[in-house]
């Protein structure tokens, strides 16, 4: 059976437009996730468009995908990391 610490996500890494990576807790990505998504709500993915909620909506993104589209030009992209003390 594997560990379920494979499946805890307390910090992640974002990749950003013209940024360099930078490591994110849950709640601050949550955080940047709420903030786009509520610029956004003319505009947005069809499987969030059911949720009632810019929170829910961002949950929902955070834990079904890794990726937001924000166009041609732009995107951003998040992938869970364990990061462990030495």
């Amino acid at each position: 059976m594997p560990d379920p610490r494979l499946y805890e996500s307390d910090h992640y890494v974002v990749l950003e437009t013209n940024q360099s990576e930078q490591f994110f807790t849950r709640a601050e990505l949550l955080e940047k996730l709420e903030g786009i998504l509520r610029d956004r709500q003319d505009d947005l993915p069809r499987d969030l468009q059911r949720f009632a909620t810019v929170s829910e909506q961002a949950v929902h993104l955070l834990e079904t995908s890794c990726e937001l589209d924000l166009g041609a030009t732009n995107f951003l992209q998040w992938y869970v990391v364990r990061l462990e003390k030495s």
